[in-house]
């Protein structure tokens, strides 16, 4: 079998983490997988069974320090190509594609973009079009993106996997602890950070509940969320809401939800969005860059205008868009038609990204 390395920062929490650990265990019959990590603290993510190789390079703060480690990672990344005689090391995200093209060697090097926000640095996009022998996007429209404007033919799409069957069976694997025992629950999957746009989600949410008094909102991932519980408390909804922490299996919490709400200005590839259709949720989301819009293809789900990127915290300042987001949730909890009709179509969608397409696209790819 070829050999193939998965280069990754950690396997703590996030898409491209849970897209990594993912991807060894699919293609572990057709390759020999494994994984190099620059910080192997914390993993999340199942990987029994794959052989891990944890270089102790954790990120760092400082510029200085930050090249220090691309050169260290790529030279310890060259060590153990070569030892391991690796065709193939493919990488996610920016900084794992920095050590990637850093180890040099033989064997090809497929460089994966993960979010639209690496699109931010053009630098970047034309160092992998020029060293990586694939550049691997996440998105249909961040590939057709690096063509169109870095020349890039080497570009290719590849959208990340969903093993439904092993979704329905995590579902119910364990129970939800949840502080209601009642109600419609709204929820949303997202580490804590700006670009998820949460403020929004909570200011809608604040008026979604002063007319529907059984709303709560759920709010799942990693972090304290200290401005957002306080936010939450100005709004008066703080008993409403539900800040969950990490989940390593949040498909029993998606399992209790009436709605997903995505509130992002940028994404990739929105895994937790999809892993939310899967189990049935209707969507709503923004049309940011990327992935809503391609996804939800303006039937699969209902799609509103990107939000402002200007964080807000003032809880009585509510914007016109969020009016609007709280007007379309509104609309679609008090229609129990129109909810059925796209918790099917919610289902139908997340059922395309299947997980037999995507081996057989990295195994074309592969010649294997």
């Amino acid at each position: 079998m070829k050999k193939l390395l998965l280069i990754v920062p950690s396997l703590h929490q996030g898409g491209l983490e849970k897209v990594c650990a993912a991807t060894a265990r699919l293609l572990q019959p057709y390759f020999d997988v494994q994984i190099a990590i620059f910080d192997s603290r914390n993993i999340a993510y199942d990987i029994k069974g794959i052989p891990v190789t944890d270089l102790r390079l954790p990120s760092r703060p400082d510029r200085i320090g930050k090249i220090i480690n691309v050169l260290k990672r790529g030279w310890k990344l060259r060590c153990l190509k070569k030892r391991e005689k690796i065709e193939i090391a493919y990488s996610f995200g920016p900084t794992a594609n920095l050590a990637n093209i850093a180890s040099g060697g033989r064997g090809e090097k497929w460089l994966g973009i993960r979010s639209y926000m690496d699109m931010g640095n053009p630098a970047k996009i034309r160092l992998f079009g020029r060293c990586g022998d694939r550049v691997v996007c996440c998105s249909d429209t961040i590939c057709k993106e690096v063509q169109e404007q870095y020349h890039c033919k080497k570009a290719v799409a590849l959208n990340n996997p969903f093993d439904l069957a092993e979704v329905e069976m995590l579902s119910v694997k364990e129970e939800a602890e949840l502080p209601w025992n009642d109600g419609r629950i709204l929820i949303s999957m997202g580490r804590e950070d700006p670009v998820k746009g949460f403020w929004h989600l909570l200011k809608s949410f604040a008026l979604v509940h002063e007319k529907l008094p059984d709303t709560k909102l759920m709010i799942i991932g990693k972090g304290e969320f200290q401005a957002y519980r306080k936010l939450a408390s100005a709004l008066d909804i703080d008993d409403a809401v539900y800040f969950t922490g990490l989940k390593k299996n949040p498909y029993p919490y998606l399992k209790k939800g009436s709605l997903y709400v995505l509130t992002s200005y940028y994404e990739g590839f929105p895994n937790a969005m999809v892993e939310a259709m899967s189990m049935g949720l209707p969507v709503i989301a923004t049309d940011c860059m990327t992935g809503p819009k391609e996804i939800l293809e303006d039937r699969y789900g209902i799609l509103i205008p990107n939000m402002s990127q200007e964080e807000n915290f003032d809880a009585g300042d509510i914007s016109a868009e969020e009016c609007a987001l709280a007007g379309e949730i509104i609309s679609l909890l008090e229609n129990q038609e129109k909810l059925e009709h796209y918790r099917q179509m919610a289902r139908k969608r997340a059922g395309d990204y299947t997980v037999e397409s995507y081996i057989e696209k990295i195994r074309e790819w592969a010649g294997v």
